[in-house]
Protein backbone atom coordinates (compact mmCIF):
# COMPACT_ATOMS: atom_id res chain seq x y z
CA UNK A 1 0.00 0.00 0.00
CA UNK A 2 1.61 3.36 -1.42
CA UNK A 3 0.56 5.74 1.80
CA UNK A 4 1.03 9.50 2.45
CA UNK A 5 4.56 11.16 2.76
CA UNK A 6 4.08 12.29 5.85
CA UNK A 7 4.46 9.11 7.80
CA UNK A 8 7.79 9.10 6.62
CA UNK A 9 10.02 11.05 9.01
CA UNK A 10 7.98 8.66 11.62
CA UNK A 11 8.93 5.47 9.67
CA UNK A 12 5.82 4.57 9.24
CA UNK A 13 6.22 4.41 5.25
CA UNK A 14 9.47 4.09 3.80
CA UNK A 15 10.59 4.93 0.07
CA UNK A 16 10.86 0.72 -1.06
CA UNK A 17 12.89 0.31 -3.81
CA UNK A 18 12.20 -3.62 -4.08
CA UNK A 19 12.28 -6.75 -1.50
CA UNK A 20 13.14 -9.92 -2.42
CA UNK A 21 14.25 -13.61 -0.37
CA UNK A 22 17.81 -14.80 -1.56
CA UNK A 23 21.11 -15.27 -0.07
CA UNK A 24 23.92 -12.73 0.80
CA UNK A 25 26.44 -12.54 -1.29
CA UNK A 26 28.99 -10.55 0.22
CA UNK A 27 31.09 -10.14 3.81
CA UNK A 28 30.77 -12.28 6.54
CA UNK A 29 27.56 -13.38 6.15
CA UNK A 30 28.20 -14.82 2.49
CA UNK A 31 25.99 -17.70 1.38
CA UNK A 32 22.94 -16.71 3.99
CA UNK A 33 19.70 -16.52 3.14
CA UNK A 34 18.16 -13.61 4.03
CA UNK A 35 15.41 -11.33 2.81
CA UNK A 36 16.53 -8.08 1.87
CA UNK A 37 14.76 -4.68 2.07
CA UNK A 38 16.11 -2.05 -0.46
CA UNK A 39 15.32 1.59 -0.11
CA UNK A 40 15.55 4.55 -2.13
CA UNK A 41 18.03 7.52 -1.91
CA UNK A 42 21.17 8.64 -1.62
CA UNK A 43 23.56 11.33 -1.48
CA UNK A 44 26.67 9.67 -1.41
CA UNK A 45 26.79 9.04 -4.96
CA UNK A 46 29.95 6.61 -5.53
CA UNK A 47 31.20 6.36 -9.17
CA UNK A 48 31.19 2.74 -9.23
CA UNK A 49 27.86 2.06 -7.50
CA UNK A 50 25.83 -0.78 -8.85
CA UNK A 51 22.56 0.09 -7.42
CA UNK A 52 22.67 3.59 -8.86
CA UNK A 53 18.71 3.38 -9.72
CA UNK A 54 18.02 3.81 -5.93
CA UNK A 55 19.16 7.16 -5.32
CA UNK A 56 16.36 9.35 -6.56
CA UNK A 57 14.03 8.80 -3.42
CA UNK A 58 11.14 10.90 -5.43
CA UNK A 59 10.95 7.59 -7.75
CA UNK A 60 10.02 5.35 -4.88
CA UNK A 61 6.46 6.22 -3.58
CA UNK A 62 6.35 5.97 0.00
CA UNK A 63 4.99 2.35 1.28
CA UNK A 64 3.59 1.34 4.39
CA UNK A 65 6.07 -0.41 6.86
CA UNK A 66 3.54 -2.68 8.33
CA UNK A 67 3.12 -4.14 4.47
CA UNK A 68 7.37 -4.35 4.23
CA UNK A 69 7.30 -6.47 7.66
CA UNK A 70 4.05 -8.37 6.46
CA UNK A 71 6.62 -9.31 3.49
CA UNK A 72 9.35 -10.13 5.29
CA UNK A 73 7.64 -12.49 7.84
CA UNK A 74 5.51 -14.44 4.98
CA UNK A 75 8.34 -15.00 3.45
CA UNK A 76 9.46 -17.56 6.30
CA UNK A 77 13.29 -15.83 6.83
CA UNK A 78 14.93 -15.80 9.81
CA UNK A 79 17.25 -12.35 9.27
CA UNK A 80 16.78 -9.27 7.52
CA UNK A 81 19.10 -7.11 5.87
CA UNK A 82 18.25 -3.36 5.13
CA UNK A 83 20.29 -1.78 2.38
CA UNK A 84 20.20 0.84 -0.10
CA UNK A 85 20.69 3.67 -1.26
CA UNK A 86 21.90 4.89 1.93
CA UNK A 87 19.25 2.91 4.08
CA UNK A 88 20.31 5.63 7.55
CA UNK A 89 18.44 8.40 5.75
CA UNK A 90 15.21 7.37 7.15
CA UNK A 91 13.85 6.49 10.72
CA UNK A 92 14.08 2.77 11.03
CA UNK A 93 13.53 2.57 14.42
CA UNK A 94 10.04 1.43 12.97
CA UNK A 95 10.81 -1.21 11.07
CA UNK A 96 13.07 -3.05 13.60
CA UNK A 97 10.43 -3.04 16.02
CA UNK A 98 8.34 -4.34 13.76
CA UNK A 99 11.01 -7.16 13.19
CA UNK A 100 11.88 -8.03 16.26
CA UNK A 101 8.61 -8.82 16.88
CA UNK A 102 7.91 -11.37 14.65
CA UNK A 103 11.95 -13.09 15.74
CA UNK A 104 13.25 -11.94 12.80
CA UNK A 105 17.05 -10.53 13.16
CA UNK A 106 18.11 -7.11 11.23
CA UNK A 107 21.02 -6.79 9.48
CA UNK A 108 21.98 -3.43 8.01
CA UNK A 109 24.65 -2.03 5.33
CA UNK A 110 25.36 1.21 5.27
CA UNK A 111 28.31 4.00 4.79
CA UNK A 112 27.80 5.22 8.34
CA UNK A 113 27.16 8.57 6.90
CA UNK A 114 24.11 9.46 8.62
CA UNK A 115 23.16 8.63 12.63
CA UNK A 116 22.30 5.43 13.60
CA UNK A 117 18.50 4.30 13.64
CA UNK A 118 16.76 1.28 14.63
CA UNK A 119 18.12 -1.70 16.68
CA UNK A 120 20.19 -4.42 14.63
CA UNK A 121 21.75 -7.71 15.29
CA UNK A 122 24.55 -6.61 12.34
CA UNK A 123 25.95 -3.72 10.88
CA UNK A 124 27.85 -4.24 7.99
CA UNK A 125 29.54 -0.83 7.63
CA UNK A 126 31.28 0.41 4.30
CA UNK A 127 32.44 3.60 4.32
CA UNK A 128 32.94 5.94 1.14
CA UNK A 129 35.18 9.06 0.48
CA UNK A 130 32.53 11.24 -0.63
CA UNK A 131 30.75 11.27 2.55
CA UNK A 132 32.65 9.62 5.25
CA UNK A 133 30.96 7.57 8.31
CA UNK A 134 30.33 9.44 11.77
CA UNK A 135 32.91 8.57 14.29
CA UNK A 136 29.91 6.71 16.15
CA UNK A 137 28.82 3.98 13.60
CA UNK A 138 32.47 3.19 13.63
CA UNK A 139 32.71 1.92 17.13
CA UNK A 140 29.89 -0.03 16.99
CA UNK A 141 30.50 -1.61 13.81
CA UNK A 142 29.77 -5.51 13.34
CA UNK A 143 32.08 -5.59 10.19
CA UNK A 144 34.17 -3.46 8.15
CA UNK A 145 33.87 -4.01 4.16
CA UNK A 146 36.00 -1.64 2.13
CA UNK A 147 35.42 -1.15 -1.93
CA UNK A 148 38.91 -1.51 -3.19
CA UNK A 149 38.96 0.21 -7.04
CA UNK A 150 42.68 0.61 -6.47
CA UNK A 151 45.81 0.31 -4.28
CA UNK A 152 45.22 3.96 -2.74
CA UNK A 153 41.62 2.06 -1.58
CA UNK A 154 43.67 -0.29 0.72
CA UNK A 155 45.66 2.67 2.81
CA UNK A 156 41.89 3.95 3.24
CA UNK A 157 40.67 0.73 4.77
CA UNK A 158 43.41 0.79 6.99
CA UNK A 159 42.21 4.40 8.31
CA UNK A 160 38.84 3.00 9.30
CA UNK A 161 40.76 -0.41 10.55
CA UNK A 162 41.91 1.76 13.18
CA UNK A 163 38.31 3.42 13.94
CA UNK A 164 36.40 0.24 14.27
CA UNK A 165 36.38 -1.85 17.20
CA UNK A 166 38.91 -4.83 17.79
CA UNK A 167 36.56 -7.56 17.14
CA UNK A 168 35.40 -5.96 14.05
CA UNK A 169 35.57 -8.04 11.13
CA UNK A 170 37.47 -6.79 8.43
CA UNK A 171 36.78 -7.37 4.03
CA UNK A 172 38.41 -6.30 1.04
CA UNK A 173 36.12 -6.24 -1.75
CA UNK A 174 36.73 -5.86 -5.35
CA UNK A 175 34.89 -3.09 -7.07
CA UNK A 176 32.66 -5.58 -9.66
CA UNK A 177 34.35 -3.86 -12.69
CA UNK A 178 37.67 -3.78 -11.71
CA UNK A 179 37.88 -7.03 -10.12
CA UNK A 180 40.62 -8.80 -12.52
CA UNK A 181 42.68 -6.05 -11.68
CA UNK A 182 42.27 -5.86 -8.22
CA UNK A 183 41.64 -9.31 -6.76
CA UNK A 184 45.60 -9.92 -7.27
CA UNK A 185 46.41 -6.96 -5.39
CA UNK A 186 44.20 -7.73 -2.93
CA UNK A 187 45.19 -11.12 -2.25
CA UNK A 188 48.98 -10.09 -2.15
CA UNK A 189 47.90 -7.44 0.59
CA UNK A 190 46.23 -9.87 2.96
CA UNK A 191 48.99 -12.31 2.68
CA UNK A 192 50.87 -9.41 4.37
CA UNK A 193 47.79 -8.30 6.28
CA UNK A 194 45.93 -11.23 7.49
CA UNK A 195 43.34 -9.63 9.86
CA UNK A 196 41.53 -8.75 6.58
CA UNK A 197 39.35 -11.19 3.94
CA UNK A 198 38.25 -10.98 0.95
CA UNK A 199 34.45 -10.35 -0.07
CA UNK A 200 33.98 -11.30 -3.57
CA UNK A 201 30.48 -10.46 -4.39
CA UNK A 202 29.59 -14.08 -4.86
CA UNK A 203 25.29 -13.32 -5.98
CA UNK A 204 26.68 -11.99 -8.93
CA UNK A 205 28.99 -15.13 -9.81
CA UNK A 206 25.80 -17.22 -9.25
CA UNK A 207 23.65 -14.61 -11.23
CA UNK A 208 21.48 -13.93 -8.06
CA UNK A 209 19.32 -10.76 -6.59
Amino acid sequence: MVVNPVNIPEGLSLPLVEEFFTLQGEGYHTGKAAYFIRLGGCDVGCSWCDTRFSWDKDLYPPVETNLIISNAVKSGADSVVVTGGEPLMWNLDYLCAGLYDNKISTFIETSGSRPLSGKWDWICLSPKRNIPPLDSICFIASELKVIIQDESDLEWAEKYRGLVSTSCMLFLQPEWSRSRIVIPQIVEYIKHNPAWRISLQAHKYMHIP
